[in-house]
């Protein structure tokens, strides 16, 4: 495994997180492909760990609270030292959103969860157009004091918006975000515009999800290669509007990857790798997809592959990033 520091904090992280979102029961959304069996969670939890993989996303609302309850059971029960896993949850989509009594709040309810006494990374899941941003960061500054969290993050939020958040830290002394969660991959490059060079002025470390876009960039199919892929109601949202002139990327990462003898995964991961980015998160649900994704550790792309993966990408309209007035959650209906 290779390792590096998230951001400007002195954190260190595997250059690979394990998303958790897929653990824990069904939720009537768009979650209802997760898996309930805590033993196979708990075996995917195991085998990261053994891989070196120690960075670890989850949130307050997948599968309603699950994913947090059985990544600190899994933790508690495989005898994980705490201060060798580095944890990472999030607050937004609940009552009050970013509001300072929904923060304080919710990071109680995580922690009761995740049966910790902190957290490493306490993440606002999106920008809240419905409290001052100073209170949401005077807010999170105060549970780092506190030691509930060691260091901030952000997720899928425009990048005028995370330059405002940095600043009001930074003006009243704060604590800034290190990590962005933001929707990024070869056939989603729209934060390549402004957020993405708002994180580097920052030293703000990209830490994407959907790095695979949901499974898309792994499978020359565009559908039916897994239960997510069957069931998953925003996957169609997120994707679908762009899915021809997607699919001919995905054509150029299936015949990279043949030429190289390596999946299309690795490929995918390899060019995240190259743009800078530190740790993408992946909502791995097996073992052999984490085996599989741990090579692209070793893969490096010639400027002639990146290139040719890169040129036939045409704007896709915002996904992830809210504006205002508009619906908080994507699903279709």
């Amino acid at each position: 495994m290779q390792y590096t520091t998230l951001g400007h904090s002195n954190i260190q992280v595997s250059k690979i997180a394990l998303g958790c979102m897929g653990f824990g029961k069904p939720a009537a959304n768009f979650l209802t492909w997760t898996v309930e069996d805590f033993s196979h969670c708990q075996k995917v939890i195991q085998h990261a760990f053994d891989l070196g993989i120690n960075y670890f996303d989850t949130a307050n609302v997948y599968t309603n609270g699950d994913s947090e309850k059985y990544l600190g059971q899994a933790i508690k029960n495989l005898g994980l030292p705490r201060d060798q896993v580095v944890i990472e949850t999030k607050v937004f989509f609940n009552e009050g959103k970013l509001s300072k009594q929904a923060i304080e709040r919710e990071i109680d309810g995580s922690l009761q969860r995740l049966n910790m006494d902190y957290v490493d990374i306490y993440m606002i899941h999106r920008f809240d157009y419905h409290h001052p941003m100073e209170e949401t960061m005077e807010a999170l500054h105060s549970l780092v004091k506190k030691g509930k969290v060691r260091a901030l993050g952000a997720s899928a939020m425009y990048g005028y918006q995370f330059h405002n958040l940095q600043n009001i830290a930074e003006k009243n002394h704060w604590t800034k975000f290190t990590v962005m969660q933001n929707h990024y991959s070869l056939i989603y490059r729209e934060d390549e515009r402004d957020l993405i060079p708002v994180c580097r002025q920052f030293d703000t470390a990209i830490a994407p999800y959907s790095p695979l876009a949901g499974g898309h960039l792994a499978h020359i199919e565009w559908n039916g290669y897994s239960l997510r892929s069957q069931k998953d109601t925003v996957l169609p949202v997120k994707y679908d509007a762009y899915k021809e002139p997607d699919l001919l990327i995905i054509k150029r990462i299936a015949e990279i990857a043949e030429k190289r003898h390596i999946s299309m995964a690795q490929v995918a991961l390899a060019w995240l790798y190259a743009k800078g980015v530190q740790s993408p998160v992946l909502g791995s649900i097996t073992t052999e997809h984490l085996d599989d994704a741990i090579k692209s550790l070793n893969v490096v792309l010639s400027d002639d592959e990146i290139t040719y993966l890169e040129e036939l990408y045409i704007p896709h309209k915002v996904v992830g990033a809210i504006l205002s007035g508009q619906p908080e959650r994507i699903e279709r209906k």
